[in-house]
């Protein structure tokens, strides 16, 4: 039953090799020294690195049909073919990065510092990217090829470079500072009434990147042509989605604003989620949503009921929505405290 659930449809190469091996060894060597390195400078270290791990396994859980990583071992890996592995590897490096720039820029200001992880993370992720992909480990699905601007550096389409990195170091770093506040309790002024036209222009910055980098597992067809902006993205359903975020937003301000962060943001996540899912299943069974086939072959062929929709659409709604609410919240919580 664990591998009905787990691995199904895992059908890639698990063996590996002597290379893959000492790479595997070497992240886990890295990411231990980093650390330990990284305790002497910043508190709560492993509460920390959990956290941004968390925010790395949600991201690599949702994307997972645009990807495939081969050859780790059949130890490595945690659902499909999601490693652990390659999940603290991305959490050491983000981590290490995000730490020692706060330690050399800590005068400066949240907003300020932010791009610069960006920049020397799309080094170093590149640098790691060419290294998975020329030990054979990562290789990318044909509905990501086929959207590729064909140029290529070393095996690694530039396009994961210069788009695809900068959005998911962003909204994880996003996902890790929000709680990082949580974790250090940090004394921020709250805000006495949300800024609407702020919070609605993040939120749509965030989910409309989100969703051209997710574009390859799932197309929106059949709307009007007027309505698509990027490649098959519609504003109709990027407003759609950040309407729902608003109404959670609204609901929290409006019943919930005495509970604790960590209910609070529970609470919109299942707001959220209860408007989401009824409605992606519609635009499913209408035709309006078409999963790839790489997404499709990602599905156990479990379904929820009621709905009759893959339950990993159920479960992919939460992942999205505990990103972008994260990185929405955080952005307004620098700005408001203009930290």
């Amino acid at each position: 039953m664990i591998d009905l659930l787990f691995l199904a449809h895992c059908n890639f190469e698990k063996t590996p090799t002597l290379p893959i091996i000492i790479f595997e060894i070497f992240i886990l060597l890295g990411v231990g020294l980093a650390t330990f390195f990284l305790s002497k400078i910043k508190t709560k270290i492993i509460p920390r690195f959990l956290i941004l791990a968390l925010g790395v396994l949600i991201f690599e859980l949702f994307t997972s049909p645009m990807w495939l990583n081969e050859r780790l071992g059949v130890w490595a890996y945690l659902y499909h073919d999601v490693s652990w592995i390659l999940t603290i590897g991305w959490t050491g490096l983000i981590l290490t990065v995000v730490t020692v720039t706060d330690q050399l820029l800590a005068p400066w200001k949240e907003w300020q510092r932010f791009p610069v992880y960006l920049g020397v993370l799309i080094i170093l992720v590149t640098l790691l990217e060419i290294l998975v992909v020329n030990l054979e480990i990562r290789s990318y699905a044909p509905e990501v090829l086929a959207i590729l601007s064909g140029v290529f550096v070393a095996g690694v389409p530039l396009l994961d470079v210069f788009y695809y990195t900068p959005v998911f170091t962003g909204l994880v770093i996003s996902f890790y500072k929000y709680w990082g506040f949580v974790l250090d309790d940090e004394p921020l002024v709250p805000s006495k009434k949300r800024k609407w036209l702020r919070s609605i222009g993040i939120a749509c910055l965030a989910v409309f990147l989100f969703e051209v980098m997710i574009h390859p597992m799932v197309q929106n067809q059949a709307l009007p042509r007027w309505s698509y902006l990027f490649f098959d993205i519609s504003f109709l359903l990027t407003g759609l989605w950040v309407m729902i975020i608003g109404i959670a937003a609204v609901v929290v301000d409006r019943f919930f604003l005495h509970l604790p962060i960590v209910l609070r943001f529970m609470i919109a996540l299942g707001v959220t989620g209860a408007i989401a899912f009824p409605i992606e299943a519609w635009l499913m069974s209408a035709g309006f949503r078409v999963y790839g086939e790489s997404a499709v072959d990602n599905f156990t062929g479990f379904t929820t009921p009621f709905f009759n929709t893959p339950v990993e659409i159920a479960f992919a709604i939460p992942c999205y929505m505990a990103l972008i609410i994260a990185c929405i919240r955080y952005w307004e919580t620098i700005l408001d405290n203009r930290l």
